[in-house]
């Protein structure tokens, strides 16, 4: 997630309470996030091989401090804490391209997806409005991440 992004306060005239529930601490018990995590995804951790495989065919890999196969053996350890403070659960662009490569149809992305939607819940935050997007935008902004949110959340 670019500064930008991370450091943004909502316009005024959509005052949503953002900054205070940006800056709640997200405390998870560990056991029960993985559960979550794995109920939310529909995935079975547990088939993951470890070839790293997907984590080869991401295109954010240099930006992620907690790789894809890597993040599969986190959940599978109930090390949620860590997933949660670490920069690669918002750098994942949602391309799914490591699902795509998956030889056990582990579906990494679709577990970091999971992840991300239990911390956004955490924090109460499970709504966007639509004069809030125009700032979470800027230049450095991948097309693809932007692409891959319509698609996933054009309901």
């Amino acid at each position: 997630m670019s500064d930008a992004i991370k450091d943004r306060t909502p316009a005024a005239s959509c005052d949503t309470g953002y900054s205070e529930r940006k800056s709640m601490p997200v405390r998870f018990s560990n056991a029960n996030a993985a559960e979550q995590i794995r109920e939310i995804s529909g995935v079975n951790p547990l088939k993951c091989m470890k070839c790293g495989k997907c984590s080869a065919t991401c295109p954010a890999f240099d930006e992620m401090d907690i790789k894809p196969h890597q993040f599969v053996s986190y959940v599978l350890n109930e090390d949620i804490e860590a997933l949660v403070q670490s920069k690669s659960l918002w750098k994942c662009l949602s391309c799914f391209a490591c699902v795509e490569r998956c030889p056990r149809d582990v579906q990494p992305g679709r577990l970091i997806d999971a992840a991300r939607q239990i911390v956004v819940r955490q924090r109460g935050q499970n709504y966007l409005i639509a004069d809030e997007i125009p700032e979470l935008l800027d230049e450095d902004t991948p097309q693809q991440l932007l692409v891959s949110a319509l698609r996933r959340y054009r309901r």
